[in-house]
């Protein structure tokens, strides 16, 4: 099965008809609703301000309407994603609201007929869970959920259940340790509790091409699917297919597609769950008063970034620290670009303080049991370090100056050199030192920032 999803911006509301009309053949040969799959990424549960929300159950039911007056056999759309959950309360709450806007759709357009039988059967609410407390605590969104749809529906233990784990929101509210060690908790869990309910889980992961977000991106397939055995989907953003050889990403694509369902869920023990319930804590405790503190350079940067597409504003997502001042931050694409864009990628900000504090606990060999590509993905990273630039941050901001201490500890401790060693990582760094120039001068030009980095983004394949 493939899925085509819609985003949390301004979507089309005619994207339906249109794939229908514009993909005739396509749909001809692999039928929509079948084969393939239109999953709706509705707004994120608040309880009352649900207008988008709604707009979007009435989408699903008008083009179950479309597909059925032209002979299609089975609804475009049968699941959607809920952003943003926290609790079992909120995928059952929208998916009775979503059967009860189904009731009047029947009543009033098709005189109370059971049209949608088909659609609901097969309708589900899948949970995207994007926050580290979430993650590894996940077993309070899914058990209570899953146990009331098997319950109400024996179909849905037959074919099983996805859950929809995001890759890129915990790194930056957690840090990139947290984010990984979160996800293969969050992994850990989903199994055992379906192998409790005795049907399958179907992991999708939501990633990006730089370390910071996944590192999914044609030339790291290995070792993602390492990283992440279990995961069943992965996200395909941009970069993946427009920032690499064209034949390189279809064979990345054949790979993933071959590859990821033979690889196997780790279960992690409940010993090592503790371990990393503290790691995270750790790791957290010296990223998040660092981005606070230079969360005013981020929304700087970002604010050159050329614009690609609508998105709607992020929603408090960002966890703060008590007694600490609430920021506002760009999102995942903005926030990682800003910091590679000055030279200081995002991965290597509280890592090192994090491994330090981590090796005085005795906690070093829990984080390389589970985070295995750590090294890889730290030196990766390290190519577009800037040193220079954060050596002048450092003299007008102590929190530069425990980056730097940082970044010297995560060298010593896991045995690695940081630093541009080709070319166009140099080309990087240099285009980096002018950026960070540029926005220390009076005269600034948005222009010329936002033209180097675009630049700086082509040259390690990924914007953000």
């Amino acid at each position: 099965m493939s899925t085509c999803g819609t985003g949390r911006g301004y979507v089309d509301e005619a994207v339906g008809e249109k794939l229908f009309s514009r993909g005739e053949k396509l749909f001809t040969k692999r039928p929509f609703g079948t084969d393939l799959h239109l999953t709706y990424r509705i707004p994120a549960f608040d309880g009352e301000k649900m207008h988008r929300m709604a707009r979007a159950f009435m989408n699903v039911l008008a083009l179950s309407d479309l597909a059925r007056d032209i002979g299609v056999s089975r609804p475009p759309v049968t699941e959607m994603f809920l952003p943003l959950t926290t609790h079992a309360s909120q995928p059952i709450r929208v998916r009775e609201t979503f059967k009860d806007i189904a009731g009047y759709h029947r009543a009033v357009f098709h005189g109370g007929k059971k049209v949608d039988a088909e659609l609901m059967k097969l309708f589900d609410v899948t949970p995207l869970v994007e926050d580290v407390p979430s993650l590894l605590s996940i077993d309070k969104i899914i058990r209570p959920y899953w146990e009331k749809l098997v319950k109400e529906n024996p179909d849905a233990k037959q074919r099983g259940q996805r859950l929809f784990l995001a890759r890129s929101d915990p790194a930056m509210n957690a840090g990139l340790v947290p984010a990984v060690l979160a996800v293969k908790v969050a992994l850990s869990i989903a199994k055992e509790t379906a192998d409790d309910l005795d049907m399958d889980v179907y992991p999708v992961l939501g990633t990006g091409s730089l370390p910071f977000r996944g590192s999914v991106n044609p030339q790291y397939v290995d070792t993602f699917l390492e990283q992440y055995s279990g995961v069943r989907t992965y996200s395909i953003q941009s970069a993946f297919r427009y920032d690499y050889p064209k034949d390189e990403v279809k064979k990345a694509l054949l790979k993933i597609k071959h590859e990821a369902p033979k690889r196997k869920i780790v279960k992690i023990s409940d010993e090592d769950k503790k371990k990393i319930v503290k790691l995270c804590s750790i790791f957290s405790g010296y990223w998040k008063p660092t981005i606070e503190t230079i969360a005013p350079l981020i929304n700087e940067v970002a604010s050159y970034m050329p614009k690609r597409r609508e998105r709607l504003q992020h929603i408090g997502l960002f966890g703060y620290s008590r007694g600490i001042g609430k920021v506002r931050l760009p999102r995942a694409i903005g926030f990682t670009a800003a910091l590679y864009s000055v030279g200081i990628p995002p991965e290597l900000i509280a890592t090192g303080r994090g491994l330090t504090a981590a090796a005085e606990a005795g906690l070093l060999d829990t984080v390389e049991k589970y985070y295995p590509a750590l090294r890889e993905d730290l030196k990766h990273a390290g190519k577009y370090l800037n040193r220079e630039n954060l050596a002048m941050m450092a003299k007008k901001k102590s929190v530069f100056r425990d980056v730097e201490r940082g970044i010297d500890a995560l060298e010593k401790i896991l045995e690695i050199e940081l630093g541009p060693e080709k070319p166009h990582h140099i080309l990087h760094r240099n285009l980096t030192s002018s950026i960070y120039q540029r926005l220390q001068s009076s005269d600034l030009s948005k222009e010329s920032i936002s033209r180097e980095i675009v630049e700086a983004g082509v040259i390690r394949k990924s914007l953000g």
